[in-house]
Protein backbone atom coordinates (compact mmCIF):
# COMPACT_ATOMS: atom_id res chain seq x y z
CA UNK A 1 0.00 0.00 0.00
CA UNK A 2 0.87 3.43 -0.88
CA UNK A 3 1.68 5.56 1.91
CA UNK A 4 -1.03 8.38 1.96
CA UNK A 5 -0.48 12.17 1.66
CA UNK A 6 -0.01 13.51 4.19
CA UNK A 7 1.91 11.08 6.34
CA UNK A 8 3.81 10.38 2.83
CA UNK A 9 4.56 13.84 2.24
CA UNK A 10 6.20 14.32 6.01
CA UNK A 11 7.81 11.25 6.09
CA UNK A 12 9.65 12.04 2.53
CA UNK A 13 10.46 15.79 3.46
CA UNK A 14 12.06 14.35 6.81
CA UNK A 15 14.07 11.87 5.45
CA UNK A 16 15.38 14.28 2.30
CA UNK A 17 16.07 16.93 4.06
CA UNK A 18 18.25 14.80 6.58
CA UNK A 19 20.20 13.80 3.51
CA UNK A 20 20.72 17.61 2.27
CA UNK A 21 21.54 18.63 5.80
CA UNK A 22 24.02 15.93 5.92
CA UNK A 23 26.32 16.74 2.91
CA UNK A 24 25.79 20.56 3.80
CA UNK A 25 27.75 19.09 7.33
CA UNK A 26 30.42 17.20 5.39
CA UNK A 27 29.07 13.66 4.92
CA UNK A 28 30.42 11.86 0.81
CA UNK A 29 27.02 10.13 0.97
CA UNK A 30 24.09 9.55 3.47
CA UNK A 31 20.90 7.77 3.71
CA UNK A 32 17.96 8.42 6.14
CA UNK A 33 14.83 6.85 7.38
CA UNK A 34 11.79 8.47 8.62
CA UNK A 35 9.14 6.15 10.58
CA UNK A 36 6.08 7.03 11.85
CA UNK A 37 3.87 4.24 14.26
CA UNK A 38 1.49 3.49 16.73
CA UNK A 39 0.43 0.72 18.55
CA UNK A 40 -2.28 -0.46 21.20
CA UNK A 41 -2.23 -3.63 23.04
CA UNK A 42 -4.96 -4.77 25.80
CA UNK A 43 -4.16 -7.83 28.00
CA UNK A 44 -7.22 -9.43 30.15
CA UNK A 45 -7.20 -11.59 32.98
CA UNK A 46 -9.83 -13.51 34.90
CA UNK A 47 -12.27 -11.43 32.97
CA UNK A 48 -11.03 -7.81 33.02
CA UNK A 49 -8.81 -5.52 31.87
CA UNK A 50 -5.71 -5.82 32.90
CA UNK A 51 -3.57 -3.53 30.87
CA UNK A 52 -4.13 -0.81 27.93
CA UNK A 53 -1.10 0.13 26.40
CA UNK A 54 -0.56 2.67 23.69
CA UNK A 55 2.42 3.93 22.08
CA UNK A 56 3.12 6.59 19.19
CA UNK A 57 6.12 8.45 17.86
CA UNK A 58 7.74 9.93 15.10
CA UNK A 59 11.82 8.92 14.75
CA UNK A 60 14.26 9.61 12.10
CA UNK A 61 17.53 8.05 11.43
CA UNK A 62 20.79 8.96 9.32
CA UNK A 63 23.63 7.09 8.19
CA UNK A 64 26.69 9.02 6.70
CA UNK A 65 29.54 7.68 4.89
CA UNK A 66 32.61 9.46 4.18
CA UNK A 67 35.53 8.12 2.52
CA UNK A 68 34.92 4.05 3.44
CA UNK A 69 33.78 5.17 7.10
CA UNK A 70 30.51 5.60 8.18
CA UNK A 71 27.88 6.09 11.47
CA UNK A 72 24.39 6.13 11.98
CA UNK A 73 22.61 8.31 14.48
CA UNK A 74 19.12 8.58 15.10
CA UNK A 75 16.37 11.10 17.04
CA UNK A 76 12.53 11.20 18.05
CA UNK A 77 13.48 14.92 17.79
CA UNK A 78 12.91 16.08 13.95
CA UNK A 79 13.09 20.25 14.51
CA UNK A 80 15.59 21.99 11.99
CA UNK A 81 18.02 22.44 14.74
CA UNK A 82 17.82 18.88 15.87
CA UNK A 83 18.31 17.52 12.68
CA UNK A 84 21.46 19.90 12.11
CA UNK A 85 22.76 18.49 15.19
CA UNK A 86 22.11 15.26 14.52
CA UNK A 87 24.06 15.60 10.97
CA UNK A 88 27.07 17.32 12.79
CA UNK A 89 27.31 14.93 15.18
CA UNK A 90 27.07 11.82 12.01
CA UNK A 91 29.57 13.51 10.40
CA UNK A 92 32.06 13.76 13.50
CA UNK A 93 31.32 10.37 14.37
CA UNK A 94 32.45 8.88 11.11
CA UNK A 95 35.90 10.76 10.58
CA UNK A 96 36.57 8.68 13.51
CA UNK A 97 35.42 5.35 12.29
CA UNK A 98 38.13 2.49 10.68
CA UNK A 99 37.90 2.48 7.02
CA UNK A 100 35.93 -0.51 5.26
CA UNK A 101 36.44 0.30 1.32
CA UNK A 102 33.54 -1.67 0.83
CA UNK A 103 31.03 0.49 2.44
CA UNK A 104 28.60 2.61 0.01
CA UNK A 105 25.63 3.28 -1.32
CA UNK A 106 23.94 1.59 -4.25
CA UNK A 107 25.12 2.66 -8.18
CA UNK A 108 21.88 4.71 -9.28
CA UNK A 109 21.68 1.75 -11.75
CA UNK A 110 20.77 -0.30 -9.33
CA UNK A 111 18.05 1.53 -7.40
CA UNK A 112 14.67 -0.33 -7.37
CA UNK A 113 11.92 1.53 -9.85
CA UNK A 114 9.33 0.52 -7.12
CA UNK A 115 9.32 3.40 -4.63
CA UNK A 116 6.18 1.87 -3.23
CA UNK A 117 4.17 -0.94 -1.92
CA UNK A 118 1.44 -0.71 -4.48
CA UNK A 119 -0.24 -4.24 -5.21
CA UNK A 120 1.37 -6.03 -2.10
CA UNK A 121 -1.16 -4.99 0.18
CA UNK A 122 1.19 -4.78 3.29
CA UNK A 123 -1.40 -2.11 4.94
CA UNK A 124 -5.18 -2.59 5.71
CA UNK A 125 -7.03 0.73 4.64
CA UNK A 126 -9.30 1.01 7.63
CA UNK A 127 -9.76 2.87 10.90
CA UNK A 128 -7.62 1.98 13.25
CA UNK A 129 -10.16 -0.42 15.81
CA UNK A 130 -11.16 0.82 19.11
CA UNK A 131 -9.43 -0.40 21.84
CA UNK A 132 -13.24 -1.76 23.02
CA UNK A 133 -13.17 -4.15 20.20
CA UNK A 134 -9.62 -5.10 20.93
CA UNK A 135 -10.87 -5.40 24.62
CA UNK A 136 -13.50 -7.77 23.30
CA UNK A 137 -11.50 -10.40 21.17
CA UNK A 138 -9.32 -10.96 24.13
CA UNK A 139 -12.31 -11.80 26.35
CA UNK A 140 -13.77 -14.17 24.22
CA UNK A 141 -10.26 -15.75 23.54
CA UNK A 142 -9.83 -16.27 27.44
CA UNK A 143 -13.10 -17.20 27.66
CA UNK A 144 -12.69 -19.95 25.11
CA UNK A 145 -9.90 -21.19 26.91
CA UNK A 146 -11.63 -21.05 30.77
CA UNK A 147 -14.77 -23.20 29.10
CA UNK A 148 -12.30 -25.90 28.62
CA UNK A 149 -12.67 -28.39 31.92
CA UNK A 150 -9.40 -28.79 33.52
CA UNK A 151 -7.93 -25.51 32.73
CA UNK A 152 -7.00 -23.76 35.99
CA UNK A 153 -6.47 -20.15 34.57
CA UNK A 154 -5.48 -18.12 32.12
CA UNK A 155 -2.09 -16.10 32.24
CA UNK A 156 -2.84 -13.98 29.93
CA UNK A 157 -4.60 -13.18 26.72
CA UNK A 158 -3.70 -10.23 24.54
CA UNK A 159 -5.20 -8.06 21.56
CA UNK A 160 -2.94 -5.67 19.66
CA UNK A 161 -2.55 -3.48 16.65
CA UNK A 162 -0.09 -1.42 15.02
CA UNK A 163 0.45 0.16 11.83
CA UNK A 164 3.72 1.70 10.72
CA UNK A 165 4.91 4.15 7.79
CA UNK A 166 8.43 4.37 6.68
CA UNK A 167 10.56 6.52 4.69
CA UNK A 168 13.84 5.85 2.80
CA UNK A 169 15.94 8.45 1.35
CA UNK A 170 19.28 8.17 -0.08
CA UNK A 171 21.90 10.80 -1.90
CA UNK A 172 22.17 8.20 -4.61
CA UNK A 173 18.59 9.55 -5.68
CA UNK A 174 16.54 7.14 -4.02
CA UNK A 175 13.33 7.74 -2.13
CA UNK A 176 10.21 5.51 -1.76
CA UNK A 177 8.12 4.03 1.17
CA UNK A 178 5.48 2.35 2.64
CA UNK A 179 2.97 1.48 5.16
CA UNK A 180 2.19 -2.01 7.39
CA UNK A 181 -0.45 -2.93 9.97
CA UNK A 182 -0.64 -5.85 11.86
CA UNK A 183 -3.53 -6.97 13.91
CA UNK A 184 -2.26 -10.26 16.57
CA UNK A 185 -3.86 -12.19 19.17
CA UNK A 186 -2.41 -14.63 22.01
CA UNK A 187 -3.69 -16.72 24.99
CA UNK A 188 -1.40 -18.48 27.14
CA UNK A 189 -3.40 -20.87 29.80
CA UNK A 190 -2.50 -23.04 32.47
CA UNK A 191 -3.57 -26.19 33.82
CA UNK A 192 -2.72 -28.00 37.64
CA UNK A 193 -1.44 -26.11 40.54
CA UNK A 194 2.10 -25.80 42.05
CA UNK A 195 4.74 -27.89 40.85
CA UNK A 196 2.21 -30.05 38.59
CA UNK A 197 1.40 -26.77 36.69
CA UNK A 198 1.71 -26.92 33.12
CA UNK A 199 0.97 -23.92 30.61
CA UNK A 200 1.13 -23.44 26.62
CA UNK A 201 -0.29 -20.80 24.19
CA UNK A 202 -1.60 -19.87 20.86
CA UNK A 203 -1.30 -17.06 18.98
CA UNK A 204 -1.85 -15.61 15.14
CA UNK A 205 -1.00 -12.42 13.77
CA UNK A 206 -2.04 -10.74 10.50
CA UNK A 207 -1.82 -7.63 8.49
CA UNK A 208 -5.37 -7.41 7.90
CA UNK A 209 -7.88 -8.34 10.42
CA UNK A 210 -10.54 -10.19 8.44
CA UNK A 211 -7.20 -13.00 8.25
CA UNK A 212 -7.00 -13.17 11.48
CA UNK A 213 -8.64 -16.39 13.00
CA UNK A 214 -11.94 -16.13 15.25
CA UNK A 215 -10.90 -15.48 18.90
CA UNK A 216 -12.43 -18.73 20.15
CA UNK A 217 -10.61 -20.87 18.04
CA UNK A 218 -7.47 -19.22 19.44
CA UNK A 219 -8.74 -19.71 23.14
CA UNK A 220 -9.31 -23.44 22.53
CA UNK A 221 -6.39 -24.43 20.66
CA UNK A 222 -4.12 -22.74 23.49
CA UNK A 223 -6.15 -25.16 26.21
CA UNK A 224 -6.04 -27.74 23.77
CA UNK A 225 -2.13 -27.59 24.17
CA UNK A 226 -2.09 -27.25 27.72
CA UNK A 227 -4.14 -30.09 28.33
CA UNK A 228 -1.75 -32.06 26.61
CA UNK A 229 0.78 -31.34 28.36
CA UNK A 230 -0.44 -32.57 31.95
CA UNK A 231 1.37 -35.21 33.88
CA UNK A 232 4.83 -34.13 31.44
CA UNK A 233 8.16 -35.94 32.79
CA UNK A 234 11.58 -36.50 31.76
CA UNK A 235 12.00 -38.91 28.44
CA UNK A 236 14.75 -41.85 28.69
CA UNK A 237 18.44 -40.86 27.62
CA UNK A 238 19.85 -42.18 24.03
CA UNK A 239 20.22 -41.64 20.73
CA UNK A 240 16.26 -41.35 18.97
CA UNK A 241 14.70 -39.98 15.94
CA UNK A 242 13.58 -35.90 17.12
CA UNK A 243 10.23 -34.55 15.42
CA UNK A 244 10.17 -30.95 15.36
CA UNK A 245 6.64 -30.07 15.19
CA UNK A 246 5.57 -27.50 12.66
CA UNK A 247 5.00 -24.83 15.52
CA UNK A 248 9.42 -25.45 16.32
CA UNK A 249 10.08 -26.54 12.57
CA UNK A 250 11.15 -23.11 11.43
CA UNK A 251 14.00 -22.83 14.45
CA UNK A 252 15.94 -25.22 12.48
CA UNK A 253 15.88 -23.98 9.33
CA UNK A 254 16.46 -20.39 11.38
CA UNK A 255 20.13 -21.95 11.83
CA UNK A 256 20.63 -22.49 8.10
CA UNK A 257 19.53 -18.79 7.33
CA UNK A 258 21.90 -17.68 9.81
CA UNK A 259 24.30 -19.90 8.05
CA UNK A 260 24.09 -18.23 4.72
CA UNK A 261 24.08 -14.68 5.73
CA UNK A 262 26.86 -12.92 3.80
CA UNK A 263 28.08 -10.98 7.15
CA UNK A 264 28.76 -14.65 8.47
CA UNK A 265 30.53 -16.09 5.42
CA UNK A 266 32.57 -12.87 5.10
CA UNK A 267 33.73 -13.09 9.00
CA UNK A 268 34.25 -16.83 7.82
CA UNK A 269 32.67 -17.63 10.99
CA UNK A 270 29.96 -20.23 9.23
CA UNK A 271 29.89 -23.67 8.93
CA UNK A 272 28.53 -23.81 5.53
CA UNK A 273 31.00 -21.00 4.40
CA UNK A 274 32.68 -23.92 2.19
CA UNK A 275 29.78 -25.35 0.86
CA UNK A 276 28.45 -23.27 -1.95
CA UNK A 277 26.63 -25.86 -4.75
CA UNK A 278 27.06 -28.54 -2.69
CA UNK A 279 24.25 -30.38 -1.22
CA UNK A 280 23.26 -29.71 2.46
CA UNK A 281 19.58 -30.13 2.03
CA UNK A 282 17.56 -33.85 1.39
CA UNK A 283 17.39 -34.52 -2.95
CA UNK A 284 14.13 -32.41 -3.93
CA UNK A 285 14.06 -30.31 -1.30
CA UNK A 286 14.27 -26.38 -1.73
CA UNK A 287 14.23 -23.14 0.12
CA UNK A 288 12.86 -19.95 -1.59
CA UNK A 289 12.62 -16.82 -0.52
CA UNK A 290 10.07 -14.73 -1.72
CA UNK A 291 9.75 -11.14 -0.43
CA UNK A 292 6.92 -10.07 -2.71
CA UNK A 293 4.23 -12.12 -1.12
CA UNK A 294 0.73 -10.33 -0.71
CA UNK A 295 -0.41 -9.49 2.47
CA UNK A 296 2.49 -11.32 4.37
CA UNK A 297 4.10 -9.19 7.23
CA UNK A 298 7.89 -9.59 5.76
CA UNK A 299 7.11 -8.68 2.30
CA UNK A 300 9.22 -6.02 1.21
CA UNK A 301 8.95 -4.47 -1.98
CA UNK A 302 12.82 -2.68 -2.20
CA UNK A 303 15.42 -3.61 0.81
CA UNK A 304 17.07 -1.21 3.40
CA UNK A 305 19.66 0.13 0.62
CA UNK A 306 16.64 0.50 -1.83
CA UNK A 307 17.58 -2.31 -3.99
CA UNK A 308 14.49 -4.65 -5.80
CA UNK A 309 13.65 -7.51 -4.07
CA UNK A 310 12.91 -10.55 -5.91
CA UNK A 311 11.91 -14.42 -5.37
CA UNK A 312 14.94 -16.64 -5.47
CA UNK A 313 16.43 -20.00 -4.28
CA UNK A 314 18.60 -20.37 -1.87
CA UNK A 315 18.66 -24.21 -2.09
CA UNK A 316 17.74 -25.48 -5.28
CA UNK A 317 17.30 -29.53 -5.12
CA UNK A 318 19.23 -29.97 -2.02
CA UNK A 319 21.78 -28.15 -3.33
CA UNK A 320 23.34 -24.30 -1.94
CA UNK A 321 22.70 -22.18 -4.89
CA UNK A 322 23.98 -19.03 -2.72
CA UNK A 323 24.33 -16.17 -0.01
CA UNK A 324 21.84 -13.61 1.63
CA UNK A 325 23.92 -10.45 0.70
CA UNK A 326 23.62 -6.60 1.99
CA UNK A 327 26.17 -4.14 -0.16
CA UNK A 328 28.73 -4.41 1.79
CA UNK A 329 28.97 -8.25 2.16
CA UNK A 330 28.64 -9.17 -1.92
CA UNK A 331 31.54 -6.43 -2.20
CA UNK A 332 33.58 -8.09 -0.01
CA UNK A 333 32.58 -11.79 -1.72
CA UNK A 334 33.36 -10.52 -5.09
CA UNK A 335 29.55 -10.92 -5.79
CA UNK A 336 26.26 -9.04 -6.44
CA UNK A 337 24.03 -8.12 -3.89
CA UNK A 338 20.50 -10.27 -3.10
CA UNK A 339 19.10 -7.55 -2.67
CA UNK A 340 18.29 -8.21 1.28
CA UNK A 341 19.61 -5.08 3.01
CA UNK A 342 17.75 -4.62 6.66
CA UNK A 343 18.74 -1.86 8.77
CA UNK A 344 17.44 -0.02 12.22
CA UNK A 345 17.21 3.83 12.27
CA UNK A 346 20.38 3.95 14.16
CA UNK A 347 22.03 1.24 12.73
CA UNK A 348 24.01 0.51 9.36
CA UNK A 349 22.22 -2.08 6.55
CA UNK A 350 23.20 -6.46 7.24
CA UNK A 351 21.66 -9.22 5.63
CA UNK A 352 18.38 -10.55 6.02
CA UNK A 353 15.71 -12.47 5.02
CA UNK A 354 11.48 -12.36 4.00
CA UNK A 355 9.22 -15.38 3.54
CA UNK A 356 10.67 -18.35 3.25
CA UNK A 357 9.31 -21.62 2.25
CA UNK A 358 10.50 -25.00 2.41
CA UNK A 359 9.59 -27.77 0.25
CA UNK A 360 6.50 -29.54 2.01
CA UNK A 361 6.89 -33.78 2.13
CA UNK A 362 4.05 -36.23 0.98
CA UNK A 363 2.71 -37.01 4.42
CA UNK A 364 1.09 -35.24 7.22
CA UNK A 365 2.57 -35.43 10.96
CA UNK A 366 0.94 -38.57 12.12
CA UNK A 367 2.58 -40.58 9.42
CA UNK A 368 5.92 -39.16 10.70
CA UNK A 369 5.38 -40.14 13.75
CA UNK A 370 4.20 -43.47 12.94
CA UNK A 371 7.56 -43.71 10.90
CA UNK A 372 9.52 -43.05 13.92
CA UNK A 373 8.62 -45.57 16.25
CA UNK A 374 9.79 -44.46 19.55
CA UNK A 375 11.37 -41.02 19.84
CA UNK A 376 10.63 -37.72 20.77
CA UNK A 377 8.04 -34.79 19.33
CA UNK A 378 9.58 -31.36 20.27
CA UNK A 379 7.00 -28.72 20.72
CA UNK A 380 8.71 -25.95 22.76
CA UNK A 381 12.21 -25.07 22.98
CA UNK A 382 14.23 -23.12 25.41
CA UNK A 383 18.29 -22.01 25.99
CA UNK A 384 20.46 -22.61 22.93
CA UNK A 385 24.24 -23.59 22.29
CA UNK A 386 24.69 -23.47 18.56
CA UNK A 387 28.53 -23.53 17.21
CA UNK A 388 28.05 -21.05 14.43
CA UNK A 389 31.81 -22.33 13.12
CA UNK A 390 31.05 -25.93 13.28
CA UNK A 391 27.55 -26.28 13.57
CA UNK A 392 27.48 -28.14 17.05
CA UNK A 393 23.55 -27.76 18.19
CA UNK A 394 22.21 -27.91 21.82
CA UNK A 395 18.74 -26.94 23.18
CA UNK A 396 16.27 -27.68 26.06
CA UNK A 397 13.13 -29.17 24.82
CA UNK A 398 9.61 -30.13 26.01
CA UNK A 399 7.18 -31.96 23.95
CA UNK A 400 5.77 -35.72 23.89
CA UNK A 401 7.24 -39.14 23.76
CA UNK A 402 6.40 -41.89 20.87
CA UNK A 403 6.11 -45.49 21.77
CA UNK A 404 5.18 -48.25 19.02
CA UNK A 405 4.25 -44.85 16.75
CA UNK A 406 1.89 -43.36 19.07
CA UNK A 407 1.85 -40.53 21.61
CA UNK A 408 2.76 -42.33 24.85
CA UNK A 409 3.01 -39.22 27.55
CA UNK A 410 3.98 -35.73 27.52
CA UNK A 411 7.83 -34.88 28.35
CA UNK A 412 9.58 -31.38 29.98
CA UNK A 413 13.40 -30.69 30.95
CA UNK A 414 15.58 -32.84 27.88
CA UNK A 415 17.94 -31.61 26.15
CA UNK A 416 18.43 -32.72 22.67
CA UNK A 417 21.83 -32.68 20.66
CA UNK A 418 23.42 -33.04 17.08
CA UNK A 419 25.52 -31.09 14.42
CA UNK A 420 23.39 -28.90 12.21
CA UNK A 421 25.26 -30.28 8.78
CA UNK A 422 24.22 -34.10 9.72
CA UNK A 423 20.35 -32.69 11.15
CA UNK A 424 19.71 -30.92 7.61
CA UNK A 425 21.19 -33.46 5.15
CA UNK A 426 19.44 -36.51 6.15
CA UNK A 427 15.82 -34.74 7.88
CA UNK A 428 12.28 -35.68 6.67
CA UNK A 429 9.37 -33.15 5.90
CA UNK A 430 5.87 -33.45 6.70
CA UNK A 431 2.96 -31.41 4.17
CA UNK A 432 1.44 -28.88 7.12
CA UNK A 433 3.61 -25.51 7.21
CA UNK A 434 1.28 -23.14 8.27
CA UNK A 435 0.50 -19.82 6.60
CA UNK A 436 1.44 -16.61 7.19
CA UNK A 437 4.74 -17.07 8.73
CA UNK A 438 7.94 -15.32 7.55
CA UNK A 439 9.52 -18.85 7.75
CA UNK A 440 7.13 -21.22 6.33
CA UNK A 441 8.31 -24.44 7.13
CA UNK A 442 6.34 -27.83 7.69
CA UNK A 443 7.02 -30.62 10.69
CA UNK A 444 10.32 -32.14 10.32
CA UNK A 445 11.80 -35.86 11.56
CA UNK A 446 15.72 -36.15 12.15
CA UNK A 447 16.82 -39.32 12.65
CA UNK A 448 19.74 -40.16 15.13
CA UNK A 449 19.96 -37.09 17.45
CA UNK A 450 20.92 -37.46 21.36
CA UNK A 451 18.47 -37.28 24.06
CA UNK A 452 19.38 -36.35 27.66
CA UNK A 453 16.22 -37.08 29.74
CA UNK A 454 15.75 -39.06 33.06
Amino acid sequence: MTIQTPDRDRLRRLAETLIEVAQRAGADQADALAVDGRSVSIDVRAGALEQAERAEGLEIGLRVLIGGRQAAVSSSDHSAEAIARMAERAVAMAREAPVDDTLGLADPDQLSPRRDAEGLELAENAPEPEPAGLQDMALRAEAAALAVRGISQVESANSSYSRRRMWLAASNGFSGGYARTGHALSVVSITGEGLGMERDYAGESRTFAADLPQPEDIGLLAAERTLARAGAKKPPTGAFPILYDVRVAGSLIGHLLSAVNGSAIARGASWLRRDLGEAILPNGMDLIEDPLRPRYASSRPFDAEGLPTQRRAIVENGVLKGWTLDLASARKLGMASTGSAARGLASSPSPSHSNVILTPGQGDQQALIAQMGRGLIVTSMLGASINPTTGDYSRGAAGFWVENGQIAYPVNECTIAGNLRDMLRGMIAADDALPWRGVEVPSLLVEGMTLAGA
